[in-house]
């Protein structure tokens, strides 16, 4: 018996010692502290899915409107938001699958094919020459970047236990900062040759292609990422479908002269497929991701709308901002939840719970996006002041809570609403522009009208029956 239990651990050794996920379990033990140098580099990693994700709602209504596939100025919103919407509709198909690839081949490979497709479609979007070339790339950009899931994944298993809320700390606030820079990048470096004509000329590569340089910068970003992907280890165990099929080494020789224990790793397997199979049916899950994709539906609107809203032209009821105005308004903005999401938002969670906050910033919301049509009144420092407010003030009343999408079934389904805001909201923002003397909430009054719709919609979902008693009990 003896002997049997030493060549089984023995083996154990030799057949864990090629198994990355075993060595990164070692490291872990073995290095007591915070693994700052890994962080660094998911930090990078994860900020670079960011940037390209909201920068070009800065300029992608000029990008339109260059393509002259719109035959009307009021039409530019409708196909704009098609663009948008591209990139969501590839993430929702392909959020399923990489998160397959990642449980079976490694989280590396997956992060690795997702900042090289960075690199290409982003460049290649920056090359557009027409609509259906920036939709297609925006498409494919999508399919290949559905790694929110799988760097959260990864952030957790590179840290001991008691480092894990950092860690996931570290890909939340990289997203939040990528979601500051991505629109400013959008707004200060497209047309650059009209912006910085002492720098641009006409005839240069960024002359005839005005929304390359924002898309360059960021591919090149994309570039030092994959250069950092290089130090980040596997985490995934080689061997775990082994594991399943004869249960865990480690237990078994813990009561190798026990046959309950096997028993018990049987149940434990059976009762993991059992909850697998019911995972659809566990209404307080589902009922909070439904809860959670509502309100990403009405932020993926309004941030798209909103962009739409300001470079369009006063007599249309919009800003009559340029893409340059539109980032510095997104990225301040940006920056103001950030501050929000470190400083405030924590207590405040605290005190009255993410549920009942969550409730508040909807039902404060409704009336601030009902003043929003009312501020293209205004003008000069006046204008950029309040604008710059309201944005900050609507930014920090969205959903702050990233339980939603703690897994790929819940990503997936983010995916598809977040999809259908910007395409949804493209075309009604051009129906809204056609509409300017109509006596029922002419203009783009119908527009935030329709948000707010949205908002309270989510709002009414955060109460009973609809909402699980287990999840309002939090």
């Amino acid at each position: 018996m003896e002997e049997n239990r030493t060549s089984l651990l023995e083996r154990e050794a030799e057949y864990r010692e090629k198994c990355p996920g075993c060595k990164m379990d070692r490291l872990k033990q073995e290095q007591a502290g915070v693994p700052y140098k890994l962080l660094s580099f998911i930090w990078i990693v994860s900020l670079c899915t960011a940037l390209q994700i909201s920068s070009l709602f800065p300029f992608v209504y000029f990008m339109i409107r260059d393509f002259h596939i719109a035959k009307r100025e009021e039409d530019i919103g409708f196909y704009a938001g098609f663009v948008g919407s591209s990139f969501m509709v590839g993430r929702a198909l392909t959020s399923l699958f990489w998160g397959v690839v990642a449980d079976r081949y490694g989280r590396k490979p997956v992060i690795l094919i997702g900042t090289f497709s960075v690199v290409v479609f982003n460049t290649l979007f920056g090359l557009s020459t027409n609509f259906w070339m920036a939709l297609s790339m925006r498409f494919f950009l999508g399919c290949f970047n559905s790694q929110l899931g799988t760097i959260r994944a990864y952030a957790s298993e590179v840290c001991r236990e008691e480092y894990r809320a950092l860690a996931l700390s570290v890909v939340s606030t990289s997203r939040g900062i990528g979601l500051i820079i991505g629109p400013a990048i959008g707004g200060f470096f497209a047309q650059p040759v009209e912006k910085y004509p002492n720098l641009f000329v006409e005839s240069s590569i960024f002359g005839r292609f005005p929304y390359f340089l924002p898309c360059l910068i960021i591919s090149v970003y994309a570039v030092g990422s994959l250069v950092a992907c290089k130090w980040l280890p596997e985490t995934l165990h080689k061997h775990a479908e082994k594991a399943n099929e004869r249960a865990d080494l480690h237990d078994i020789s813990e009561h190798s002269s026990n046959d309950s224990g096997q028993k018990d790793n049987i149940v434990e397997l059976e009762d993991k497929q059992i909850h697998k199979s019911n995972l659809l049916k566990n209404w307080p899950l589902m009922s909070t991701i439904i809860v959670y994709c509502v309100f990403s539906l009405q932020e993926m609107a309004y941030s798209e709308m909103f962009s739409f809203w300001a470079v369009s032209d006063k007599k249309y009821g919009g800003l009559s901002f340029s893409s340059q105005d539109v980032g510095e308004v997104l990225a301040i903005s940006g920056f103001g939840l950030l501050l929000f999401q470190l400083l405030l938002y924590p207590p405040v969670e605290r005190r009255l719970g993410p549920l009942m906050v969550t409730r508040l910033s909807a039902v404060i919301s409704i009336p601030l996006l009902s003043c929003f049509p009312y501020i293209a009144m205004l003008s000069g420092v006046v204008l950029h002041l309040v604008i710059n407010c309201a944005a900050i003030l609507r930014n920090s009343l969205s959903p702050q809570s990233q339980r939603g999408a703690a897994n790929a079934i819940s990503i997936t389904a983010m995916s598809v609403f977040k999809a259908f805001g910007p395409a949804g909201g493209g075309a009604l923002f051009s129906w809204a522009q056609e509409r300017q003397v109509a006596s029922f909430l002419p203009g783009d009054q119908m527009v935030f009208f329709a948000l707010n719709v949205v908002q309270f919609i989510g709002l009414l979902l955060t109460f009973k029956p609809f909402l699980a008693e287990l999840y309002q009990g939090e």
